[in-house]
């Protein structure tokens, strides 16, 4: 009896201690909240604001309402760079989800040193910036300066164009591919690292092979990283920029200055001085971003346990 009455908290004592906490754990997310304000949600709201206007030399800026909105929906440059960021994510995301899910599993069932060795060199792409590693594959793909052309010409091969219209696809689908598997490999390899090793040592004793334990057993427990890999993979295609922009100096003819939306933002804003129209269409590509990504996370929601 005298035990439970040690036990029992003063409602007032614990309403102070829950309000101290609570200050504190906002005392220690306020930094992060300003800078998300600041760098985030005012930009958005800015942008937004920014794209109800039109500007034209006879009449200035004036309101239109959503007149830009109706126009990015059937302007055919950016439908054609939003149809050829899709067609990009088709391709890619499977490629480098399908890599780094082989890379994590072969690197969980190793057992020697070997291993880390490895998992650093192939996290090691991340590693560089997205502009310094566009530039390397730029000097590797050109014709004229490339170790690919010397390596064709040893065995009297003429080296392909990797960056001409017709190549330059692949040569994007590589570059962005050998940038970002190593992230996701490791996202994945992390999740592998959480399994308990008696269900594999259990399937062992009932004579299943290591490439059913990793089918059966490894890869439907990191479904839910899988699905966050996509996600991520997703919302970064949709958003592709740097890789193209950064390789248009090597391939003028193969990438024009709109070839993605967010390139053709840009050249709006700083090539025809149309900031309006380039902030609706900024804005209109942010909202498909998330449209994609709600929808893909609700057709996944069971696989990626936000159901529970």
């Amino acid at each position: 009896m005298s035990k439970k009455k040690n036990n029992v908290v003063p409602h007032g004592t614990k309403s102070l201690s829950t309000t101290r906490a609570n200050r504190w754990g906002w005392l220690f997310t306020a930094p992060f909240g300003i800078v998300f304000i600041l760098f985030l949600v005012v930009p958005l709201v800015y942008a937004f604001f920014v794209s109800l206007y039109s500007y034209t030399q006879v009449r200035g800026t004036i309101f239109t309402g959503l007149a830009n909105y109706k126009r990015v929906f059937t302007d055919p440059i950016f439908l054609n760079g939003l149809k050829l960021v899709v067609l990009y994510t088709i391709v890619m995301v499977p490629i480098q989800l399908l890599f780094a899910l082989l890379l994590a599993l072969v690197l969980d069932s190793m057992k020697s040193k070997f291993a880390s060795v490895s998992r650093l060199l192939y996290f090691l792409p991340y590693a560089i910036p997205v502009v310094i590693g566009a530039l390397m594959w730029g000097f590797l793909y050109s014709k004229d300066m490339g170790p690919f052309t010397s390596l064709f010409q040893l065995f009297g091969m003429k080296a392909p164009d990797f960056l001409a219209p017709g190549s330059i696809f692949g040569s994007l689908v590589n570059m962005v591919t050998w940038q970002w598997t190593g992230y996701y490999m490791v996202i994945l390899y992390s999740a592998l690292q959480s399994i308990p090793t008696d269900l594999y040592e259990s399937a062992r004793i009932d004579g299943a092979s290591e490439v059913k334990i990793a089918l059966k057993i490894k890869v439907p427990m990191i479904t839910s990283s899988m699905v966050m890999v996509t996600i991520f993979a997703l919302i970064g295609t949709l958003q592709f920029y740097t890789e193209p922009m950064v390789l248009r100096n090597n391939a003028n003819s193969a990438i024009p200055p709109e070839y993605t939306p967010n390139m053709y933002a840009q050249a709006l804003e700083f090539n025809y001085n149309q900031m309006n129209y380039a902030a609706t269409v900024s804005f209109a590509l942010g909202l498909l971003v998330v449209i994609f990504s709600v929808l893909f996370m609700t057709l996944t929601r069971k696989q990626s346990g936000l159901e529970d």
